[in-house]
C-alpha cells in the first residue's frame, strides 16, 4: 500500500504517520509488523500509537540511507510483514542458556527487541573477558 506523508520532527518521536485506513487495511491489527520502502530504501519494524495516531519510527541511519530530511514529503510503500523475526544468537550464549533452563525460558519468553538487545550487549563486547561478564549478566538478569 503506497502513500504519502511527512517526516516529522523528533518530537514526540522522529517518525512517519500512517493514515488509519491503511492500517486498517493491512489486516495485522493495531499495532502491525511492517516492511517499510522509502526512496527504495527498505527496513522492518512495527506501527506505533502515539498521542492517537499511527507512526512509523525513523532512525537516523533509516532517514539517511533513503535519502530524506525532516519536512520532506515522501512516497511510502507500506506491507505487511509476516515473515518471522528471528534472533541469531551467539553460540557461547546459546551454550550458557542452554547450561541455565530458567534463563533459557524467561529468554524464550522475551520479545524479539528484548533478546536483539541482549545479542548486542554481548557482540558488541570488544574483549573476551567483558563478553564473558555480559553474558553472565544476561543470565542473571533472565533469571530475575
Amino acid at each position: 500500500m503506497k502513500f504519502s506523508t511527512v517526516v516529522e520532527p523528533p518530537e514526540p518521536m522522529r517518525g512517519l504517520e500512517v493514515p488509519a485506513e491503511i492500517v486498517e487495511d493491512l489486516g495485522g491489527g493495531a499495532r502491525p509488523r511492517v516492511k517499510i520502502t522509502v526512496n527504495g530504501h527498505s527496513w522492518r519494524s512495527r506501527v506505533a500509537i502515539m498521542r492517537g495516531r499511527h507512526l512509523l519510527g525513523l532512525s537516523n541511519a533509516n532517514r539517511q540511507a533513503a535519502g530524506v530530511a525532516i519536512g520532506d514529503e515522501v512516497e511510502v510503500d507500506l506491507e505487511l510483514d509476516t515473515e518471522p523475526r528471528l534472533v541469531a544468537e551467539p553460540p557461547d550464549f546459546v551454550q550458557a542458556l542452554d547450561g541455565d533452563p530458567a534463563a533459557r525460558a524467561a529468554y524464550d519468553k522475551l520479545t524479539d527487541s528484548r533478546k536483539r538487545e541482549h545479542v548486542r550487549a554481548i557482540e558488541s563486547a570488544k574483549k573476551p573477558e567483558t563478553r564473558r561478564r555480559r553474558i553472565e549478566k544476561a543470565i542473571a538478569a533472565l533469571r530475575g
